[in-house]
């Protein structure tokens, strides 16, 4: 029965893994790909993902967390198709705690990264006067929406990490705990 429902939760998380990849790597395709050039005042200008280091950082960081959830979802994979049990429990130990840290810095890197791609995309869109910034996604409408899709995709990959990184505590937190109906035969 509990290895059973084991190898349900890894189906579950090896689900939302493969959702998170894909999420993370569509926003780092969108990102990276997103091109656009047109022509003001008889002078040709390309804008790219080059053009705002954030949008760069977003599409590495994007990029690297999508093939996390790769390798995750292989565990995943791997551990179904043994039957959810792990030989050691020192070793599994150990691998739940790395599974969390590092569920937790790809949610955290992930998310940070999103916030200031958006942060700077806000100032493409509005300008910024004082700096005498001009707003650019009135020449490059097609860019900056390609930038906003990515920018949701990389918003849900970070949610969709966070929820892992949730499991993944779940998981450390279980190794620590007697099996269940010890603590009822004890009372």
């Amino acid at each position: 029965m509990v290895a059973a429902a084991r190898v349900w939760e890894l189906k579950a998380e090896g689900l939302l893994r493969g959702a998170c990849a894909a999420l993370a790597a569509a926003a780092a395709l969108l990102v990276g790909l997103s091109t656009q050039t047109e022509t003001v005042l008889l002078v040709t200008k390309k804008a790219t993902v080059k053009d705002v280091q954030a949008l760069w950082v977003l599409a590495m960081v994007a990029a690297a967390a999508a093939g996390y959830h790769l390798l995750q979802l292989l565990k995943c994979v791997y551990l179904v198709r043994v039957g959810g049990a792990s030989p050691c429990r020192r070793s599994s130990r150990a691998l739940a705690w790395t599974c969390l840290l590092l569920d937790k810095a790809c949610a955290y890197t992930t998310f940070a990264t999103t916030v200031e791609a958006a942060q700077a995309c806000v100032i493409a869109l509005d300008g910024a006067h004082a700096l005498q910034w001009t707003k650019l996604c009135n020449i490059y409408t097609r860019f900056c929406e390609q930038i906003a899709g990515s920018l949701v995709l990389g918003m849900l990959a970070a949610v969709g990490t966070a929820v892992l990184s949730a499991a993944s505590a779940r998981n450390v937190f279980r190794h620590y705990s007697p099996p269940p109906g010890t603590y009822a035969a004890a009372h």
